[in-house]
């Protein structure tokens, strides 16, 4: 029987099943189901996703000013876990709901409210979610733990959401029918998850609502504090590199790695093998980032895997078309290692950035930069989607009208184009966030010093931040 310890890790990373899940589904399935099955073109695909990040500019910080001022019997955070997790049923049903209007500016239309909707849930969940993760424990290594747990459930949550969604959708001859079971099915698992993190995953660390009123000044207050910016941004460039390589990764395998085979109207499982050797590879790392935590420190996990994703990445230029599927194979699983370093690092760093800007603000902020951090994630999101879709499209990848033949090749000039986004994406992100890395300065010995700060209640705190 599970200890009662593990049990509420469990409970805490249940939610990151819809986190990493959705992220994923959103990344590798979302742009391939509006271009080859809605019939949107790359252009518009990258329009809808920044139109909802203006949105998403609002409604985070909003959220997170709004969770720190909450007071309910299930706390700060884990009431709107609660409240949100049936809609999350409902917003992914009319995420993948296949509009068929013979208007494309309907279409168009249909889809960036779908996607409004469906990004407003997933801020009313992931915000407050994010603000837990740092009051789940104050302990800077069980931080770490906890958190090693809800990374373990979110990519195992994107293996499944990778792979199974077109299984559900191949299931079925009218694919407008199989999109909206499976958004269905999805969705309840989602909305199953959401609420168990809500009902079971009690906070350690319980802290009095804060009373500031609502105010642009306000809302930005969490900025002035450098480790959070420096945080910020580590997290910003990861999930900028992983927007865009998981973006454009079936489009690289079907029209470039297995194009032959595509050509041919044929169907290949080359790409669902490799998106699940790369995500377990993640899950397999874990312990061994975990433990190089321990000894050698958040940051240097940081930069030893990226410089890992960097190099695997680079080799994807030296690929020719065709190749024998068991290359890919390796490089992914490989490159996954490397992915699993940054994927955890920032989730370890969050808590003790917020101890930092209890001593700087007198409050604790949890709400107000799990907003921001969840506007970052939405931002690297659209900005890698959208970039990455509009070059391609300038390279003349072709969309797919309703109704119309399946496109089964792509010009060369959209192939290459895949190819060379895959390739320097890593490069040029990770090593921003590998320089952001070295001037971060919250290590476990720094993280006592704060924490023993904020036990003795010194005012005196200038000084402290002053080093960070």
């Amino acid at each position: 029987m599970a200890s009662p310890t593990i049990k509420r890790k469990l409970a805490f990373a249940s939610a990151d099943i819809f986190g990493g899940g959705s992220f994923n589904i959103v990344n590798f399935l979302y742009p391939a189901f509006l271009a080859l099955t809605v019939g949107i073109d790359p252009f518009m695909i990258g329009v809808v996703m920044l139109i909802a990040r203006a949105w998403d500019a609002i409604t985070d910080p909003l959220m997170g000013h709004i969770s720190d001022r909450t007071k309910s019997r299930f706390g700060k955070r884990r009431v709107y876990l609660l409240f949100a997790s049936p809609f999350v049923v409902f917003s992914l049903f009319f995420l993948f709901y296949p509009y068929a209007f013979s208007s494309t500016s309907l279409r168009v239309v249909a889809v960036l409210l779908s996607y409004l909707i469906f990004t407003t849930v997933q801020t009313s969940v992931m915000i407050p979610y994010y603000s837990l993760s740092s009051e789940i424990s104050s302990s800077y290594q069980e931080r770490a733990s906890y958190n090693s747990y809800r990374l373990g459930f979110s990519i195992f949550s994107s293996i499944i959401c990778v792979a199974v969604p077109g299984i559900i959708v191949g299931l079925f001859d009218d694919k407008a029918i199989g999109y909206q079971i499976m958004g269905i099915a999805f969705g309840l698992l989602f909305g199953i998850s959401v609420f168990v993190t809500g009902f079971f995953a009690r906070e350690e660390i319980q802290t009095p609502v804060i009373s500031d009123k609502l105010s642009v000044r306000s809302l930005v207050k969490p900025l002035s504090l450098r480790p959070f910016r420096q945080y910020l941004g580590m997290f910003l460039v990861l999930q900028m590199s992983m927007a865009i390589m998981s973006g454009l990764f079936f489009f690289y395998i079907d029209f470039y790695i297995v194009k032959d085979i595509t050509a041919s109207g044929e169907s290949s499982i080359v790409g669902m093998i490799a998106a699940a050797l790369m995500f377990s590879m993640q899950i397999v790392a874990l312990p061994v980032y975990l433990k190089m935590i321990e000894k050698k420190g958040k940051t240097y996990a940081y930069r030893f895997g990226a410089i890992i994703w960097i190099i695997t990445a680079l080799a994807l230029l030296l690929i020719p078309a065709n190749i024998n599927p068991i290359v890919i194979y390796l490089l992914a699983a490989v490159m996954g290692f490397g992915i699993s370093g940054p994927g955890l690092v920032p989730h370890t760093m969050y808590g003790d950035v917020v101890d930092a800007g209890q001593i700087k603000f007198k409050n604790r902020l949890d709400g107000q930069m799990s907003g921001f951090t969840n506007f970052i994630n939405k931002i690297a999101q659209a900005l890698g989607l959208a970039l990455v879709m509009f070059l391609i499209g300038v390279a003349g990848f072709q969309e797919r009208e309703p109704g119309a033949d399946p496109i089964l090749s792509q010009l060369d000039s959209a192939t290459l184009m895949i190819k060379i986004i895959m390739a320097f994406a890593p490069l040029l992100f990770m090593s921003i966030g590998i320089f952001i890395s070295m001037k971060y300065k919250i290590d476990a010995k720094m993280q006592a010093t704060i924490k023993e700060a904020l036990t003795a209640n010194d005012d005196s705190s200038d000084s402290l931040i002053a080093r960070l």
